[in-house]
């Protein structure tokens, strides 16, 4: 004799009470899938496929699709029977997300008496007490109890059912047919907001700032309203376009070595790159997850400084001496195999620590960079060079005709460092321009742009003067 199975008799229970207008309610949840796939893109947009195993009755019925994303863009869902695919559709479908919360509730019962559970501790007693719910606005609600008023009433309120009309979690609902018997294995994708993924870097330089080591970590943000467990994880670095209406309210370690992916798999995808985790991982509601993306060693790099002018030195009359010009640090290093990299950057921070004398790592400044491919350079402005001092001054202004200004400028450079340096000054001139006269060499960095490289030994003051021609 079969031993009873009071769990059997509860899902029979359950399947028979789920019975609406005659036809049988089936319901899926997160127990059902055999496999999820989750891509994340870095503009707050995720991609979420779904494969369960379901065995429907034939004909027409409905179905709730339970455990998806509170913020799934409804729009974009898209079901299919892998194994059946002519024998199952979709007719009509719609997306519950009147979630159950303690004022929807209570709003569902005014105008209907629900019970109040009064204790009283002094007395060691507890009673119900029948109440009419007269209104619940702002949560506050307002009882009416043997012909009296009460604006609210201790104890605890109990409602004899959840409404139909309200659901636990979010939830796809489906009036389907099928045409096969045995069980399906649904697939369901869509898209969803509140998925977010960025890219850090930890560089280290070395004593000379001349090598850099590097590591890299993706960070996948899930803040989606669902948990995706054992989830199969990739993430598309590039900007995706979304159109409008989408929108809501709501490595190996070495000395010389090469980058490569740590724990992602990465490739050309379309005009993007695709970085695949070669395991499964769980990624939780409100979790934030870290992953290494990359590691290298003994990359070249090197220390730049950058002065930057302005268009209107150009074409005004100024009387003073300019205030101290900042001096900007930056390192620069080529993303290239020849240089022990040579893996697509995600855009994301890079953070600069060094040693100090007593060997303890310093953080000394982080940059944004962008979505840099192999083969090209990545610039870090880390901070302001503290032993460099750059003034300017106009030594001449002339307005030789109405379209036409002659002016020269002079630009003091003092190096109180123990090494030597070059400066590299940028000049947008904004207009077209020619050099009359210039005591160091110039290049044109475009059509309105000047460049000038000066070296400047230590603990030495180097002056640039020079006359530019500017046509309005």
């Amino acid at each position: 004799m079969t031993p009873f199975n009071p769990f059997s008799l509860l899902f029979t229970l359950a399947f028979f009470l789920s019975l609406n207008g005659g036809n049988v309610v089936l319901k899926s949840a997160a127990e059902d899938q055999i496999n999820i796939e989750v891509t994340v893109y870095n503009n707050n947009l995720g991609l979420v496929k779904d494969v369960r195993k379901i065995t429907l009755p034939k004909g027409e019925g409905e179905m709730r699709f339970m455990d998806v994303a509170a913020y799934i863009l409804p729009v974009t869902v898209h079901v299919k029977s892998l194994n059946r695919p002519d024998d199952f559709r979709v007719l009509e479908q719609n997306y519950e997300y009147d979630l159950i919360s303690q004022s929807k509730l209570l709003n569902k019962y005014v105008g209907k008496e629900v019970k109040i559970l009064d204790r009283n501790e002094y007395l060691g007693k507890q009673e119900f007490i029948k109440a009419l719910l007269i209104s619940n606005n702002d949560g506050n609600p307002i009882f009416k109890i043997n012909g009296e008023i009460y604006l609210g009433y201790p104890g605890e309120i109990i409602l004899p059912k959840i409404p139909e009309d309200l659901i636990a979690r979010p939830t796809l609902t489906w009036l389907y047919r099928n045409d096969f018997q045995k069980p399906h294995t649904i697939e369901v994708s869509y898209l969803t907001e509140n998925l977010n993924w960025n890219a850090d870097y930890v560089l280290i330089l070395n004593e000379n700032d001349t090598q850099a080591d590097i590591t890299g970590w993706v960070t996948v943000e899930n803040t989606s309203g669902a948990t995706y467990r054992n989830a199969k994880l990739k993430l598309i670095a590039g900007e995706v376009n979304r159109a409008e209406r989408y929108e809501q309210d709501y490595i190996y370690k070495g000395r010389y070595s090469r980058a490569r992916p740590s724990e992602f798999k990465e490739k050309e995808f379309f005009e993007y790159h695709i970085y695949d985790l070669q395991r499964k991982t769980t990624v939780k509601n409100n979790q934030t997850k870290q992953i290494q993306l990359l590691e290298a060693n003994g990359f070249k790099i090197k220390k730049e400084y950058f002065i930057y002018g302005a268009q209107a030195y150009f074409t005004s009359a100024y009387e003073e001496k300019i205030p101290k010009l900042d001096v900007n640090t930056f390192l620069l290093f080529k993303n290239s195999s020849q240089n022990h990299l040579g893996m697509p950057f995600p855009a994301g921070v890079i953070r600069v620590y060094k040693k100090d004398s007593q060997g303890s790592q310093q953080f000394i400044g982080e940059d944004d960079i962008p979505h840099t491919p192999k083969d090209e350079d990545i610039r870090i402005k880390v901070g302001k060079a503290f032993d460099i001092v750059a003034e300017r001054k106009q030594t001449y202004f002339k307005e030789v005709s109405p379209d036409t200004i002659e002016t020269e400028w002079e630009i003091n450079l003092r190096n109180h460092k123990k090494t030597d340096i070059t400066v590299t000054l940028i000049e947008p001139v904004g207009h077209d321009w020619e050099i009359i006269s210039s005591t160091h060499p110039y290049v044109k960095e475009d059509i309105h742009t000047l460049r000038f490289d000066i070296p400047v030994k230590r603990d030495r003051e180097v002056k640039l003067r020079y006359r530019a021609r500017i046509i309005l």
